[in-house]
């Protein structure tokens, strides 16, 4: 099966927005490392549905709530990037 441009798009935007996230929370949180990947896992699914229901309601882009699901899946190396680099 070919994944489609679009959400490869949505893949590498997560992984950004990942590490972003993740990199914030450890900032803000730095010794509570487990609560930092929650809170940029749920803050990552929030945005890309976000997007996406915004989308849908405001009729401006395409609402394909498997752009949500390819940031959310791009945002886990993203976060786990930063992790490691976090533990080294």
């Amino acid at each position: 099966m070919k994944i489609a441009p679009d959400k490869w798009k949505h893949f590498f935007a997560g992984i950004v927005m990942g590490a972003v996230l993740q990199a914030f929370f450890l900032f803000l949180l730095d010794a509570h490392l487990g609560l930092t990947i929650v809170l940029a896992l749920f803050f990552s699914v929030a945005i890309g549905y976000g997007f996406e229901l915004f989308s849908k309601f405001t009729g401006k882009g395409h609402y394909d709530i498997m752009d949500a699901v390819a940031t959310v899946i791009g945002a886990i190396p993203g976060i786990g990037g930063v992790v490691l680099i976090h533990l080294t």
